[in-house]
């Protein structure tokens, strides 16, 4: 089981059978966790929209304890900005690792800053790619365009085939005419059953526009809005 709670912007808390994964936490609202579980603070890079160090003081707020919290922190990351009294894994890009619970995490080179996540457990696949995007943009040059492409799908295509339950992608109105092209390659090249786009600053009907402008992924496509508690 896989319950997946929208946070805000690039944050999500999923919860399994044993474990919250709680992504890229910037602000916004948790939502109540058992304090039997044990909770991961994965952070995909330093950038303020994905890493506050606050998120460990609303766990404490919660009464989770401090042994049952584990930190799953990008190497950009720097250590002052770690939670102190709380373990925390430094992780680079194309590595795996393994937690306490025996989860699995392998990471992939982002094309902005730090790693974007697959996670394994027992009940599911998870993704999460931070900031890994094609970033192109209409001001930048050709080449510049060009080679941010061919490093995003570099990497995608390390994991090109596998089976993912749950993805969390960006979907950024910024990039404007541009703004489907990671998504897309992504979904052709992996299979996944569940997306939640993210990353869109303030503008969830770019959720609506991409479906209606690739309806062979509707049925796979959430609205993100929807998973908010």
């Amino acid at each position: 089981m896989l319950q997946v709670t929208y946070i805000y912007h690039s944050g999500f808390c999923v919860e399994t059978g044993n474990s919250y994964y709680i992504f890229d936490y910037y602000k916004g609202k948790l939502p109540v966790l058992d304090r039997q579980k044990k909770v991961y603070v994965f952070a995909s890079h330093f950038h303020h929209d994905h890493y506050n160090p606050k998120i460990f003081a609303l766990l404490e707020q919660q009464g989770i304890p401090r042994e049952n919290i584990e930190a799953v922190l990008a190497a950009d990351i720097r250590k002052r900005n770690y939670p102190e009294g709380i373990k925390a894994i430094r992780v680079k890009g194309n590595r795996a690792y393994a937690l306490s619970d025996g989860t699995q995490v392998e990471t992939l080179y982002s094309t902005d800053s730090g790693v974007a996540y697959l996670v394994t457990s027992g009940d599911g696949v998870l993704y999460h790619a931070g900031d890994l995007n094609d970033w192109r943009w209409e001001e930048e040059t050709e080449e510049y365009n060009h080679n941010m492409t061919a490093r995003f799908r570099r990497e995608i295509d390390r994991i090109e085939g596998r089976k993912i339950d749950t993805a969390f992608l960006p979907l950024d109105v910024r990039q404007e005419r541009d703004y489907d092209k990671g998504m897309l390659y992504f979904l052709e090249r992996v299979e996944t059953e569940h997306v939640y786009p993210m990353h869109y600053w303030e503008h969830p009907e770019v959720i609506e526009k991409f479906c209606g402008e690739h309806p062979q992924y509707r049925d796979i496509i959430k609205n993100t809005e929807e998973a908010k508690k």
